[in-house]
């Protein structure tokens, strides 16, 4: 019988191909297994390797199934779980093929050892396996097999210089075939002995049993593998068992133990029992440690390596009926300083929310009226039972414990009606009897001065179900560090390794505390805050199960999906014979890319190129960083392989700030070129449409009429679908099994179809979403970043410390 507990990369090479070539179809193949999987997080595939699985069909003999299978065997799943994915799939061909091959696979669980014996005396040397009935076994001697070696036991006797040497056992079920271990065999002459076993083989002890390799104490994370050794010698041959915290295991009786996935249940002392027919001794006695799998970068600061962490949460019944995220990073402000951060932070948490089945919304430089409107449009997608997250980094300020947002266009002396009012949205949310509402506020929180009379917030409903991760304290300011031309703010630096924890949501917030206690840069100046009134074990790795209501569902499915609506990718063809094709992503929901490259060129043609100008008015954009040769030219995060690979070159333009288009994106394609034989450049234009493009739908400069909420029914989906928010041809009639498919997803570029041939979705139900950002850590460097504040730090103590606080801002002060 097979081990359903062992590595799908156990499975051999012929298999996986066979799995995956059942795998490569659309409807039911490696995007539903991928979906599958994900019940257990640490399966769960990034945006960046879906991505990647989708271009491995550009290559002759790449496989998208095979190159997923891979990324789960390093994640060691087991066989057992990828056999429950495919049957949850119902793809029976492969439940059968796997279960099969499983069934005839065979492992063998008793090496054959090393033996001293005297010369007339007797070796056994063993090998079992566990498989289908019927193997076979075959004994070798180097390359030489030993006659009436056919079964698990071979008997050497009575010994001879002859049977001095190696050893090794074949075991066979058909075509398919497995070899042991070598064996030493080694004959010693004795004068006194002439059959038995010398004594003179092992240490003076009372025992036969000689353990020559102890196990070692490790430090391993959380989902590592663990393995432990205890080799020994022995004759008969000896067996071992395992022992965690005194307490038998129940594994089988070899020298290794192995552990694929380790929890910290896991942690504690091991030692091994190694016995014969006729002895036995003890190993060493170990401790295992388990790491909670997260680690800060030196450069912030050691954590104290003494500092257990705490028991593993245990699974949760609780579940999200959906799970909404609206992330907002303000940067470049009119009237204050601007800021550097927001910009990677958004990315980084919109990448790790997704991961978290989040619906996430993720919008950069907002004015007053577009951050009402986008919170307006949030709360459409809240329900009972729905967890909200609202994410903010930019500006902001804090009077008698009521939080304010800043917009972009905020006055320089701004006050809360300028303002986005934190107690306010809070409200609103609880009004959609949310099972969630999380708060992560990277702002300062220093008084406003200019703002005297504060608002009188609503009466708060006791709901028990209130998060605040505030990034700093009360009365103080957030940072931001700056390294080359990226930014990351500190809160983020540190929330991005916990936010993905199996932890309920404070236990996780609690840890991130902790880790910014121990950075040395931070301490005294920037510590986070907490607040919550949650009462039950609620996490943000809580699965999603639907309400009894589709209809709501579908509902909010189609507001979210609406804002995220990329082009089609399309071919232009130019007179000259040129072929130009068009391509585009989502980097934000407010910031899109779009890609030119040349498809054809006839030979008569020595050189050409394709660049966009004349743009719809109101759109915010550099020139001078449109139509770049690469993505960081252009402004952007995302990684330059995931859009085109390295042989397909292009030019990229990044457009800003969707949510003040108030026409269709309009543009105009310039082919460049030039003749063999001529040396004057031609040109030829050619003007495309490609309508409201992502959150420019949602028409967030229009100001929104007031809206309430009932907490006692759920949507009315009448006058839900003729909201304003829904863009012309977005009405009832939309089918609601239909918003699933609407757009691509941002890192589908159609450029994987053939030239002509529209692109389809990477993933039904994760639509146009900004790509996981594989670039380098921002805070790799061995030594504490330079970094200090603008203006709350005095000079004289600046001088004193050990870090330079020279580049370091106060980060969204007032």
């Amino acid at each position: 019988m097979g081990d359903w507990n062992l590595s799908i990369g156990t499975l051999s090479e012929g298999a996986q191909s066979r799995l995956a070539d059942m795998l490569d179809n659309a409807k039911c193949g490696w995007r539903q297994l991928a979906n599958v999987v994900t019940e257990e997080p640490r399966f769960r595939c990034s945006e960046n390797e879906m991505t990647s699985c989708s271009l491995q069909v550009l290559s002759p003999t790449g496989s998208p199934s095979r190159y997923l299978l891979e990324k789960l065997s390093e994640r060691s799943c087991t066989l057992g779980f990828l056999l429950h994915c495919l049957k949850k799939m119902e793809h029976h061909e492969a439940v059968q093929y796997l279960t099969a091959n499983v069934m005839e696979r065979f492992q063998i669980t008793v090496q054959p050892q090393a033996q001293h014996a005297t010369e007339g005396g007797r070796v056994v040397l063993v090998c079992k396996a566990i498989g289908p009935a019927a193997m076979g076994y075959q004994w070798f001697k180097g390359k030489e097999e030993v006659l009436g070696g056919s079964g698990p036991e071979l008997v050497l006797c009575p010994l001879t210089p002859t049977h001095q040497g190696h050893y090794i056992c074949r075991v066979n079920h058909g075509e398919n075939f497995v070899f042991s271990q070598w064996a030493h065999v080694r004959i010693v002459r004795s004068a006194g002995s002439s059959t038995g076993v010398s004594s003179s083989f092992f240490p003076p002890s009372v025992s036969g049993v000689r353990i020559v390799r102890q196990p070692r104490p490790q430090v391993v994370a959380e989902g590592d593998s663990l393995c432990l050794d205890c080799f020994a010698e022995a004759n008969p041959p000896p067996q071992y068992q395992w022992y965690h915290n005194k307490q038998p295991m129940p594994t089988d009786k070899i020298s290794t133990l192995r552990i694929l996935c380790v929890t910290t249940a896991d942690r504690g002392m091991y030692s091994c029992r190694v016995f014969n027919l006729y002895h036995e001794v003890w190993s060493d006695q170990v401790h295992v440690k388990i790491d909670p799998g997260s680690s800060i970068d030196a450069s912030w600061g050691e954590i104290d390596p003494a500092a257990s962490p705490s028991p593993a949460r245990q699974i949760s019944k609780l579940y999200a009926t959906d799970k909404v995220a609206l992330l907002m990073g303000n940067m470049n402000y009119l009237h204050h300083r601007p800021l550097r951060a927001p910009m990677a932070d958004v990315h980084e948490m919109t990448n790790l929310l997704r991961q978290l089945d989040f619906k996430v919304v993720s919008l950069l430089d907002l004015n007053w009226q577009e951050m009402h409107s986008a919170v307006t449009e949030f709360l459409l997608l809240l329900d009972r039972g729905v967890y909200g997250l609202l994410y903010f980094a930019g500006h902001g300020y804090e009077n008698y414990g009521n939080s304010f947002m800043v917009p972009i266009d905020a006055p320089a002396s701004y006050t809360s009606e300028n303002c986005l009012w934190v107690q306010d949205v809070l409200q609103r949310m609880q009004e959609r009897e949310t099972s969630l509402n999380v708060f992560l506020l990277d702002m300062c929180r220093k008084r406003n001065l200019n703002d005297g009379v504060p608002p009188q917030p609503g009466q708060l409903k006791v709901t028990a179900n209130i998060v605040f991760g505030y990034a700093t304290c009360v009365d103080a300011e957030a940072f931001e560090v700056n390294k080359d031309d990226l930014s990351n703010g500190i809160f983020i630096n540190f929330l991005k390794q916990r936010v993905m924890e199996d932890e309920k949501v404070t236990v996780m917030l609690d840890r991130v505390a902790e880790d910014m206690g121990r950075c040395e840069i931070t301490r005294g100046r920037q510590a986070l805050e907490l607040r919550s009134n949650l009462s039950e074990r609620r996490a943000l790795t809580d699965r999603i199960q639907s309400s009894g209501c589709p209809e709501t569902t579908s509902a909010r499915n189609l507001q979210w999906a609406i804002a995220h609506v990329l082009p089609k990718s399309r071919n232009l063809q130019f007179d000259c014979g040129v072929t130009v094709q068009l391509g585009f992503a989502a980097e934000f929901s407010n910031i899109m890319i779009i890609y030119t490259r040349i498809l054809e060129n006839p030979k008569e043609i020595a050189s050409c190129s394709a660049h966009l100008t004349d743009f719809t008015e109101g759109l915010d954009m550099d020139l001078k960083m449109s139509n770049q040769e690469n993505l960081l030219d252009a402004g952007s995060l995302l990684p330059m392989e995931i859009l085109l690979p390295a042989e397909l070159p292009g030019l990229y333009t990044r457009l800003k700030g969707l949510q003040r288009l108030k026409k269709e994106l309009t543009f105009t394609v310039c082919l460049q070129y030039k003749y063999t034989n001529l040396d004057e450049e031609v040109h030829e234009r050619q003007t495309v449409t490609v309508g409201k493009p992502l959150v420019s739908k949602l028409n967030l400069h229009e100001p929104r009429l007031p809206r309430s909420y009932s907490a006692s029914s759920s949507f009315d989906l009448h006058s839900f679908s003729h909201s304003s928010s829904f863009p012309e041809g977005f009405g009832p009639s939309f089918p609601a099994s239909e918003t699933s498919s609407i757009g691509s997803a941002s890192t589908t570029w159609s450029y994987y179809s053939q030239p002509g041939v529209s692109a389809t979705p990477s993933s039904p139900g994760k639509l146009n979403l900004p790509v996981e950002d594989d670039s380098p850590e921002l805070f790799d460097s061995d030594t504490p970043q330079p970094l200090t504040t603008s203006k709350s730090l005095p000079h004289g103590q600046v001088e004193d410390l050990t870090y330079r606080f020279s580049n370091m801002h106060n980060f969204h002060s007032c």
